[in-house]
């Protein structure tokens, strides 16, 4: 039989498991941007591939309740390959709400492997792009294979109340 003072020490020890599993230690590692570098890839130029180019919108702002007052927004963008052959993006450009060039996550050929999803993230905080924000992605494929499927999930919570919506990209040339 267990005594009080062992009671005790097992409570003590079993709180503090059950605490550290409420309250998980972030691990940063998952959280590090994309070395797009570590991707990076050659196209061999005698690939007989189609090029293409996506038009993604992306909000990292919204209006509530007035057009003077904006509501931020957590982006995932998400590049995903629905194909069982790699496909290739070649660029990633983001521009504001005035079409301004915010960033370009990269501008040389990365592999996305058999239905491989691979995300940009726009913190809440960055509020570059706007209202209005715009992706431009640029990709090639083998002939036959689908093109890159590309889609951004925007989110905010605030105490109990949330709000999400996505869109999703389109080819334009």
């Amino acid at each position: 039989m267990m005594s009080f003072k062992n009671s005790g020490l097992f409570l003590f020890f079993a709180l503090g498991i059950w605490l550290s599993a409420c309250n998980p230690q972030s691990d940063e590692s998952a959280r590090r941007p994309i070395d797009w570098e570590s991707r990076k890839i050659s196209i061999n130029p005698r690939d007989s591939l189609i090029y293409g180019k996506s038009y993604l919108s992306v909000y990292s702002q919204i209006y509530s309740e007035t057009e003077h007052q904006t509501h931020n927004l957590t982006v995932t963008v998400s590049m995903r390959n629905t194909n069982v052959d790699t496909v290739f993006i070649t660029s990633a450009k983001y521009y504001n709400t005035h079409g301004d060039l915010v960033r370009t996550y990269f501008e040389h050929p990365i592999q996305l492997h058999a239905m491989e999803t691979v995300e940009i993230i726009i913190a809440e905080v960055d509020r570059e792009g706007g209202t209005g924000g715009n992706l431009i992605f640029d990709w090639a494929i083998p002939n036959n294979d689908s093109m890159p499927l590309f889609e951004a999930v925007m989110i905010s919570t605030s105490g109990q109340q949330g709000l999400s919506f996505r869109t999703e990209g389109m080819r334009i040339k």
